[in-house]
């Protein structure tokens, strides 16, 4: 039986923008950003699409506070949307909207949809209107202990993930790095030929993971060249309609590229909350389900795209599906030299994943995450039609991801006495010397604590940083000074 094409979704257009202006007061805008992709992704899909567009989204931009982007976007464009959708900048968020504009688009709901998103944080931090906080004021919206031990920013808790996995998966501290290196390396080098990305130098694996004065440490292990520069002015944008629509519009059907089957999967918001630091169920369920619900497996996929907002993420995800790290796991250039544009990353990906299949065919694998590895969102697109996926389609699968997470431990921060370290990580001024730290610990009947290392304790410092010796799992002390809970060695 021939599928109807009115169910069959389909990319038609896409659009990237990075905007260098020398005079900060001459550049776009966040929403500015956004217009250019969209007017680049219409004139990509063969024009006259923005006129029939009938459902719009984006992905929040925060560069600019008190932007009425669901307002002024429209405005810009001389469009009249009846669907305006926004999603918070988290990064699953544009390949999530990938998701819902194929379901609107196969249901009915919408004909012509526009997913974009825009962030001009470079601009922004030179000008007086501009400068939204770069994470949504996390440190102001953070539970307490995390405020109080200094959990409050993504570059905080990743450095959780990473330590906890490098001893899970029985590598030392340089086995570590290493791999991280490479992965890294291997993303400067696409970058340097991808069409939208940001910077365009290739680096090598021990130069991204050594601290210098210009690859400053941040929280331990990472160094600047590991995090995602968000010093962008980035805009991108993809169109997705019917493969009927496509087809009676007389788009070039080599153009065209097919959405499959999308999976999600979310872990707590609060990052204490997790049942463990050594993987995510939520990651692995996106993964094995985006594959399921596509009949394919990930040694099918011909391109990848990781999220790369720290190495622990596509360090866990490669994992998740088995491939090595010997393969670019980006097609884009990853979130250091792509670009970060906070949670619109992934419809960069998306833009340059269109490009790869319609120059050499095959399948992509699209895999974004968002806050602290707490938000799961896998795509398959492909540059044939996906068999055995139907439309409109039930991408939540937070059941099967509850269903697989172990016991999450009590947090205890009126606790004294023996643990032994779960995770940690040392932070760094920016001058590089190390200011402290925070280990998460769990007491002999398994309930979580945290507590801190101070900068002048630099034999506990030395030892959670120097790799002579894995930290997790030795056994240490817990001792309290007014409200506060310290870690004592030995």
């Amino acid at each position: 039986m021939t599928a109807d094409p009115n169910r069959i979704p389909v990319i038609i257009g896409v659009g990237q923008v990075n905007d260098r202006p020398d005079d900060p007061m001459e550049g776009l805008d966040s929403v500015g950003l956004m217009a250019e992709a969209i007017r680049k992704a219409d004139a990509d899909a063969g024009g006259g699409w923005l006129e029939r567009c009938d459902w719009l989204a984006n992905v929040q931009q925060i560069a600019f506070r008190g932007m009425d982007v669901l307002t002024l976007l429209p405005q810009q464009l001389g469009i009249t949307p009846a669907t305006r959708i926004e999603k918070p900048p988290y990064g699953d968020a544009p390949i999530q909207l990938i998701s819902d504009a194929a379901n609107a688009v196969t249901s009915g709901e919408a004909s012509v949809c526009i997913a974009c998103g825009g962030e001009a944080l470079r601009t922004a931090a030179k000008r007086p209107q501009g400068g939204g906080s770069l994470f949504g004021n996390a440190a102001m919206v953070a539970a307490d202990v995390q405020q109080r031990y200094g959990l409050t920013a993504p570059q905080d808790i990743y450095p959780l993930y990473e330590n906890a996995t490098r001893a899970a998966w029985g590598q030392s501290l340089d086995e570590a790095k290493a791999e991280s290196g490479r992965i890294w390396e291997k993303m400067s080098e696409v970058a340097a030929d991808a069409e939208g990305a940001w910077i365009k130098k290739p680096r090598k694996a021990d130069e991204i993971v050594t601290p210098t004065a210009d690859n400053r440490p941040l929280s331990f292990p990472y160094t600047k060249l590991q995090v995602a520069n968000s010093s962008v002015n980035q805009g991108a944008a993809v169109i997705v309609t019917s493969l009927a629509t496509a087809r009676a519009a007389g788009v070039d059907e080599s153009r065209l590229v097919y959405i499959g089957a999308g999976a999600q999967a979310y872990e707590a918001e609060e990052p204490l909350e997790r049942d463990s630091f050594t993987g995510t169920p939520a990651m692995d369920v996106s993964l094995e389900k985006a594959l399921e619900e596509n009949h394919l497996s990930a040694g099918e996929m011909d391109y990848i795209e990781l999220y790369s907002c720290f190495p622990v993420v596509p360090k866990m995800a490669r994992r998740s599906l088995g491939v090595g790290d010997d393969q670019p796991l980006t097609v884009h250039g990853g979130l250091t030299f792509g670009g970060g544009p906070l949670g619109n990353y992934m419809m960069h990906a998306t833009a340059a994943m269109v490009g790869k299949l319609r120059a050499g065919g095959g399948k992509g694998l699209l895999y974004g995450n968002g806050g602290y590895c707490t938000h799961h969102h896998t795509l398959v697109l492909s540059s044939e039609p996906v068999e055995g996926v139907s439309f409109p389609q039930h991408y939540r699968f937070d059941a099967e991801a509850d269903a697989r997470r172990g016991p999450i431990p009590a947090n205890d921060q009126t606790y004294e006495g023996p643990a032994e370290i779960e995770t940690y990580t040392v932070f760094h001024s920016r001058e590089g010397d190390p200011t402290g730290g925070t280990i998460v610990a769990l007491t002999p009947d398994r309930r979580r604590v945290v507590a801190k290392v101070t900068g002048e304790d630099a034999a506990t410092i030395a030892f959670l940083t120097d790799g002579k010796t894995e930290p997790v799992g030795t056994s240490g002390r817990i001792e309290k000074d007014g409200e506060t809970l310290y870690w004592r060695a030995g």
